[in-house]
């Protein structure tokens, strides 16, 4: 089945999806909750992982892959005096792995200064409560890192391959959180006094955007900072015993989404940590998946050629607390939480296994974790629900998206389309949103060909549950967002400019609907 033949399908099916919404099964967003021990530790909670193919920010000739990290979940914009920064004892990584494999085959570690230096260049005025807007000066933060700028954060990035590390980039500066217009003004609109977003261009984005993104020796760019959390779900209506805001009905247009319910992380923000890697400076593998070749009729399996992604965090094995001074970490590296497909361990992982799949490599998900993939119980929930018949055992389809738990990004097709852009659809290739290999096969702009900030991954997600395995009738599932509260960056670091503690989407009195 073409794309555009199934955009029609999919429209003609509606009624069936709009009884189907979201259906009471769990589903907490892409890992924004997704294990007992990581929920006590949100410096290190990955939320989301974004990878897609893209142009270098400031060479449109040159294709990169862009990766993007979300974590920390739910961070207050206005959470001050201390507002939200990277913990200093933990490993942050990329991994370029085998898709089929999982294994890492390349690694990017970002590890960050500091939380609580009491000397400079990490702390200008130790005298002092505010670290935004006091420091050797009082007034705006004008430019990151000035005399007004009390805090400063900074990282270093190391390039690991086998056994070698090096370091790419050191005493790289972090973005400062969006205090407010009084504060950092350079983030906000002067009249609203709200966080401005949606840049077309580099030169577009803010200022302390521009000026923490580091184009590095290697070839590589980075960006570390507050962002705006990308993604979009009802969850307090779902959790709500099915608030009717999530099954009301939806016009035939919108693949289920009447728009009617409410975005349960509007107005959040996270930590953000990012890279674009040359494509030609990465190795590249022949793997198979599904809606690989959509010319044929889906699952449309076929053969595709390039990389996995997938993120995790990391900290010292032993952390020595005392009453005399800041703890203190040894040991080897000890992996806390990691992520690579939306929805795997959050909504497919049972809780006996949530925690141990934190801890582990992709390589051993097809021993260890495949039966939630091919056996999953999201759809048994449906059926309870709505006594429908939807195949809960055996589903190849869903374990070849998830198995192993990397994102598949197809290396040999032209920059996808970006939220905003004319073509972009959340709902990927499903929407008519499709992308060409080198070889002619059709695929999918969006998830599970990589993914962008603004694919529906929950939509996608659950229509795949509802329609396969043999997608010989197509059921569009959704939860009536269809999208973010912030509109995205269409140039790196891409994730929306962060909310302002003052004046966000949220709170202080301010109505956006």
């Amino acid at each position: 089945m073409r794309p555009l033949k199934l955009a029609l399908q999919l429209a003609v099916l509606l009624a069936v999806g709009a009884a189907l919404t979201l259906s009471g099964a769990p589903s907490r967003a892409a890992s924004h909750s997704d294990a007992p021990l990581i929920k006590q530790d949100p410096q290190a909670n990955i939320t989301d992982v974004y990878t897609f193919i893209g142009t270098k920010y400031n060479n449109p000739s040159q294709r990169v892959l862009n990766v993007i990290v979300h974590v920390h979940p739910f961070s207050e914009p206005g959470d001050g005096v201390i507002y939200d920064r990277f913990a200093d004892d933990a490993l942050y990584s990329i991994h370029i792995a085998n898709p089929t494999a999982g294994e890492t085959v390349l690694r990017y570690d970002f590890q960050f200064s500091d939380v609580n230096p009491l000397t400079p260049p990490g702390l200008k005025n130790p005298n002092t409560i505010f670290p935004y807007g006091i420091g050797t000066e009082i007034g705006p933060i004008l430019d990151v890192g000035d005399a007004r700028q009390n805090y400063v954060q900074t990282y270093t990035v190391s390039k690991v391959e086998g056994r070698r590390s090096r370091t790419i980039g050191s005493e790289l500066l972090t973005s400062p959180p969006n205090v407010g217009l009084r504060t950092t003004p350079f983030y906000n609109d002067p009249t609203t006094g709200k966080a401005v977003s949606g840049a077309i261009f580099f030169d577009a984005l803010d200022r302390y955007t521009r000026q923490t993104v580091f184009s590095l020796p290697a070839g590589e760019a980075v960006f570390a900072g507050p962002r705006e959390d990308g993604f979009f779900a009802d969850t307090p209506g779902i959790f709500d015993l099915l608030d009717p805001r999530i099954v009301s009905p939806s016009p035939p247009d919108t693949f289920g989404q009447a728009g009617s319910g409410v975005d349960g992380f509007k107005g959040f923000n996270v930590l953000a940590y990012a890279i674009q890697i040359p494509v030609d400076s990465l190795p590249s593998f022949g793997y198979t998946a599904p809606f690989a070749d959509l010319a044929n009729p889906l699952p449309a399996v076929g053969p595709a050629n390039g990389w996995g992604v997938y993120a995790s965090v990391s900290r010292r094995r032993i952390t020595l607390r005392r009453d005399d001074r800041d703890p203190q970490g040894s040991g080897p590296w000890i992996q806390v939480n990691r992520m690579g497909n939306p929805l795997f361990n959050e909504v497919l992982v049972a809780l006996e296994d949530k925690d141990r799949y934190n801890r582990t490599s992709p390589t051993v998900d097809a021993s260890q974790f495949a039966t939630y993939a091919l056996n999953p119980e999201i759809a048994v929930h449906i059926n309870a629900v709505f006594g429908l018949g939807l195949v809960a055992t055996g589903r190849t389809d869903l374990a070849a998206v998830y198995i192993p738990d990397v994102i598949r990004v197809d290396t040999t097709t032209p920059p996808v389309r970006l939220a905003g852009q004319s073509g972009f659809s959340r709902f990927g290739f499903a929407g008519g949103d499709t992308t060409t290999d080198s070889a002619g096969r059709i695929k999918s702009s969006g998830w599970p060909n990589g993914r962008r900030l603004g694919d529906d991954v929950i939509d996608i997600a659950l229509t795949a549950v509802a329609s396969g395995p043999t997608y010989s009738s197509v059921i569009p599932v959704g939860d009536n967002i269809a999208a973010n509260d912030q509109v995205y960056n269409q140039v790196f670091p891409y994730s929306g400019t962060p909310h302002s503690g003052a004046r966000n989407s949220k709170d202080s009195g301010i109505n956006d609907e």
